[in-house]
């Protein structure tokens, strides 16, 4: 027996990071009786240790609330939490598409911030019915009024309805209930028409294999359905469904606007991708629905364990992170400095951090992770259009046309004192101006062009040190740009090292040539010659230093005796020398890779 479409509300939770979203879902989960008192503990839906530690929600998770009304019906609720970090957009937006509404959650002591107006914008998209909820009003500092006016001028939403609550203290959350019921549309949709269901998440179970959370958009599911991938094309027999309440509770049926979960024995997330559809064999749908699109990494990093015996551990550890984490994609790559290991990509920086962090604490593996980069599109001269992954990808200087970059829209919301720092430190990392407007009188939003290189190095650390923690930013990807970037070689001894090359704008590649040759030389042992350090574009060198040479005191033996018997001495020393720096070789020791390469390294040379 399927739910009456009528009595469903389907809805998400929108905010910004720490506005208190995952507290406000606690909250309701106790007001609807879905999870006892004594079974209830903070940030109930972050699975994960690391969301609990952070406060921070990185997966997906659905709930099913049976809520009894005001007006004396049971309505049933369906609750989907989604992550609030922009690496997780796409995530966020397949979410958004299983809804009909989403409670916009403000706080209402630090107002609109960069996510609560990028996450609003996909709301309303999405044509979802929003809902303002102005969270933690029982703090001496909060000012709902005017967080109010904000939210209507800033977002354009009428906030005049909004439900002022503090979640932590339990206040006004019957109300968020009774504004879910009366104002968030019932679902749309044929129980009569062929099956379309969206999967808007998929994890990895032990026993059932892969676990499919989809929205019943047209249709019905049940067991023993043969269904159908639509962007895949892969066939299966359902072979359980069920709802979430708040854990996995089989159900006969899933019926239209139903929100739930199904397993038919698929191994793998590549068979189940975010946003595909679902139809049936028998009878399918004529079309997808909207909206599907493969997800592409934008930020690499190079994976290598400690010890390299370890690289079978790394690699087993990799493909089950990879059964939880679709996003995440890996190829074997090696290095000359620090053996086998995997070239990652990622959807940013917070992803790539969370990434490592589950596979040293879930897998037990010690990881150095070379510093994060980008991928860069070359030209060649001859029409040839080459992804360089790393600086070894680039082709010889002579055969380059032109090098594009990836960009990002960045728009970051300051308080006025600090919009000179925060332009100048825009500029400084080649940011190109587009925008500058005061949202309220105390509060200004900057929107600049960002090469997504610049970003990704220090670029929120600056800026939070330059606000003292008040800027918050949102990005968005933009496509390629033309721009005049260089492949910068060092070499040690005439000889170039492909671990320490880098690739930068023309303008930085004496300064960040300079910092890597300066570190090179406290990291390489003298030898019995003199080592020169140098970093060369192509053929010309653009910085120089040395590593100067052990030398033995060859006039120890002479106490005494005619000065020309020590001018011969050194002489044939120094001849020595010279023969030696043709032919001999310098060792560097691993730690001088790790060093330089380890992305927890902070000096400039990295």
């Amino acid at each position: 027996m399927t739910a009456d479409p009528r009595k469903v509300r389907n809805f998400s939770i929108i905010a910004h990071i720490d506005h208190g979203k995952s507290t406000i879902a606690d909250r309701l989960l106790e007001a609807t009786g879905t999870i006892a008192k004594r079974n209830m503990k903070e940030q109930i839906l972050d699975n994960m240790a690391i969301e609990r530690e952070r406060g921070i929600t990185i997966k997906s998770v659905p709930v099913r609330m049976d809520y009894h009304a005001a007006d004396g019906q049971t309505y049933v609720l369906n609750l989907i939490d989604t992550p609030g970090h922009v690496d997780f957009g796409y995530e966020v937006s397949r979410s958004l598409a299983a809804c009909e509404g989403a409670l916009l959650v403000v706080d209402s002591t630090q107002g609109v911030q960069a996510q609560t107006l990028a996450n609003a914008y996909k709301a309303v998209d999405h044509d979802l019915t929003v809902l303002p909820v102005l969270n933690k009003i029982d703090l001496p500092s909060a000012r709902p009024e005017e967080v109010r006016r904000e939210i209507e001028d800033v977002i354009g939403i009428d906030a005049s309805e909004a439900v002022c609550c503090s979640a932590k203290e339990g206040i006004g959350i019957h109300e968020i209930l009774e504004q879910v019921v009366a104002r968030v549309p019932a679902p749309r949709g044929s129980e009569d028409a062929p099956l379309q269901a969206l999967i808007f998440d998929a994890v990895y179970d032990n026993y059932r294999g892969i676990v499919c959370y989809v929205r019943i958009v047209n249709g019905a599911m049940q067991r023993g359905d043969a269904i159908k991938m639509m962007a895949t094309g892969a066939s299966y027999a359902v072979e359980e469904v069920g709802v979430f309440s708040p854990g996995w509770t089989p159900v006969e049926a899933l019926g239209v606007g139903e929100v739930g979960y199904f397993t038919a024995s698929i191994k793998t997330l590549d068979e189940a991708r975010v946003g595909d559809t679902v139809t049936n064999v028998a009878r399918p749908a004529e079309k997808a629905l909207p909206g599907y699109q493969a997800v592409k990494s934008v930020v690499y990093c190079g994976f290598y364990p400690v010890e390299r015996d370890d690289f079978p551990q790394l690699r087993d550890a990799l493909e089950k992170l990879k059964l939880n984490d679709a996003s995440l994609t890996y190829d074997p790559e090696t290095s000359t400095a620090l053996g086998f290991g995997f070239r990652c990509g990622f959807l940013g920086l917070l992803h790539m951090d969370i990434s490592r962090e589950r596979l040293e604490r879930e897998f037990d593996v010690h990881l150095v992770a070379t510093a994060p980069n980008v991928v860069y599109r070359v030209v060649k001269k001859d029409g040839e259009v080459v992804e360089a992954h790393r600086p070894g990808d680039f082709p010889p200087e002579g055969e380059i046309r032109e090098v594009q970059e990836p960009m990002i829209r960045l728009t970051v919301y300051t308080p006025k004192d600090y919009v000179g720092k925060v332009m100048q430190l825009c500029q400084d990392k080649r940011g190109v101006y587009l925008n500058l407007d005061y949202i309220t009188p105390e509060r200004a939003r900057l929107v600049y062009d960002l090469p997504l290189a610049e970003f990704i190095v220090e670029f929120y650390d600056k800026l939070q040190s330059l606000t003292r923690g008040y800027a918050s930013l949102d990005y968005e990807h933009i496509g390629f740009r033309a721009s005049n970037l260089v492949k910068v070689d060092m070499l040690i001894n005439q000889e170039p090292i492909d671990a320490f090359s880098f690739i930068c704008h023309v303008d930085d590649a004496y300064h960040r040539g300079h910092a890597s040759a300066m570190k090179l030389k406290t990291l390489i042992p003298n030898q019995l010659f003199e080592v020169p350090i140098q970093a060369s574009i192509g053929k010309k060198v653009i910085v120089r230093t040395n590593v100067r040479a052990l030398r033995k005191d060859v006039l120890a033996k002479c106490y005494g005796g005619d000065i020309s018997r020590k001018n011969k001495l050194l002489e044939k020393q120094k001849k020595g020398k010279e023969r030696l720096k043709q032919i001999g070789k310098v060792s560097i020791p691993p730690e001088a890779f790790l060093s330089f390469l380890d992305v927890n390294d902070e000096e400039d040379g990295r």
